[in-house]
């Protein structure tokens, strides 16, 4: 089955920023993805769609239609058409490869991964917000609960509505109504200043919804948005005053502290995407997973340095950052071969579309991180899995406690 149109256009994701959606007509119909703007139209309408349309190649053939825009575009790091114009394109081809083989996109996915089995992820919802993404003082970004307690992806998804409800009610009563106010990714922003303050808030509503054996946490501290000459800057939305700044070793300290005091078990760019040494400092002295996002972007070069220097032990991947099917499938077997984890993650701003949520089962990396159990374009990708996971019947695998290697358990 050959691409006979392709036609791009501009949308708006949940940000109200401009995104692109891309139709791909074969003979057995459409299929669409979603992605990032004006110039991607232009590129995918003029530039890339001729060169696809009509060639004597099948939307299964996923690697090769990759390779045919990669070397169209020319550039190292596909500066020349975008990466959101060749991903829109690569991810509606693959939505078309499913079709053609009239098999489910995750099957699909599966077998052009060479993964025989697919298994249901562990979802790491964000429920409190701070960073650049929040307005309040906290300076690290995302704090989220895992349920990898749970028996099935069903089960996850109700202790996780529960406990947010819960977190809700506890951040009500403690700062008011208007701290429940939702994010971009629909966790809470309450006013606070100290991380731990965070910490303790999930801490409680675990307890109250009665799930402490069965829910952990995690963090994407996001630290290079506080990184100040070689030294953090917790406090980095007030007026700057190089007196506060810590150390790489103080921060990793108070990592530490955490760790002792609470369930985390997940830390995400815990350091300066170039501090390298504060990074393998950390990992070497430390059982939990350390997720390199800002330390990798998805970039095979960085992904291969990191595992050089034993920098983290889990590649959080974004189809987005690397701008293909192919590149991703192999950025995540470059981490699973070298022990790490993967967690497949959506980005801030988002649209309904829910390819990642295929994605992550069909390479079988046992987490995804993709907001709260708030807003549609977030439960859009939760509600998909929870469909995979009703078709999958009796066969379906959930992640669970083995969150971080299922392949190797």
């Amino acid at each position: 089955m050959s691409i006979i149109k392709i036609h791009a256009r501009e949308i708006f994701d949940s940000r109200g920023n401009p995104t692109v959606e891309v139709d791909l007509y074969t003979d057995k119909g459409d299929n669409v993805f979603m992605t990032g703007v004006s110039q991607a139209v232009e590129h995918i309408n003029s530039s890339i769609a001729p060169a696809l349309v009509g060639q004597d190649v099948s939307v299964v053939e996923q690697e090769k239609i990759d390779q045919i825009m990669i070397d169209l575009d020319g550039t190292e790091n596909k500066s020349k058409f975008g990466a959101n114009a060749i991903l829109g394109v690569s991810l509606a081809v693959c939505k078309a490869g499913a079709a053609e083989k009239g098999v489910p996109l995750y099957r699909h996915i599966a077998d052009l991964a060479g993964n025989p089995e697919v298994i249901l992820p562990v979802p790491a919802f964000n429920v409190i917000n701070g960073g650049s993404h929040a307005g309040n003082k906290l300076a690290m970004q995302e704090f989220m609960i895992l349920p990898i307690g749970a028996s099935t992806f069903k089960e996850a998804m109700r202790i996780g509505a529960e406990v947010y409800h819960n977190l809700k009610n506890v951040i009500k009563k403690k700062y008011g109504q208007d701290a429940t106010n939702v994010g971009d990714e629909g966790g809470f922003a309450p006013n606070i200043l100290e991380n731990k303050e965070a910490l303790e808030l999930l801490n409680e509503a675990i307890a109250k919804a009665g799930y402490t054996e069965e829910v952990v946490i995690g963090m994407d501290v996001a630290a290079s948005e506080f990184y100040r000459d070689g030294k953090y800057d917790l406090d980095f939305k007030s007026p700057d005053d190089s007196s506060r700044y810590i150390t790489p070793d103080e921060l990793a300290d108070l990592y530490k502290s955490f760790i002792k005091d609470y369930p985390v078990v997940s830390i995400e760019d815990p350091f300066d995407q170039d501090d390298w040494a504060a990074w393998t400092n950390f990992t070497d002295t430390t059982d939990i997973q350390v997720v390199g996002d800002d330390l990798t972007v998805t970039n095979p070069n960085r992904i291969s340095k990191a595992v050089e220097e034993k920098a983290c032990n889990c590649l959080l991947l974004k189809v987005n950052q690397i701008g293909t099917v192919t590149e991703s499938m192999k950025a995540c077997k470059m981490a699973q071969e070298s022990g790490w984890g993967v967690m497949v993650s959506h980005r801030s701003g988002e649209t309904e579309d829910t390819f990642i949520a295929d994605l992550v089962v069909g390479l079988c990396t046992g987490q995804i991180k993709t907001g709260a159990p708030c807003r549609s374009e977030r439960l859009a990708k939760y509600n998909q899995i929870l469909r995979i996971e009703e078709e999958l019947g009796e066969k379906a695998q959930f992640a669970g406690k083995n969150f971080r290697k299922p392949l190797m358990e």
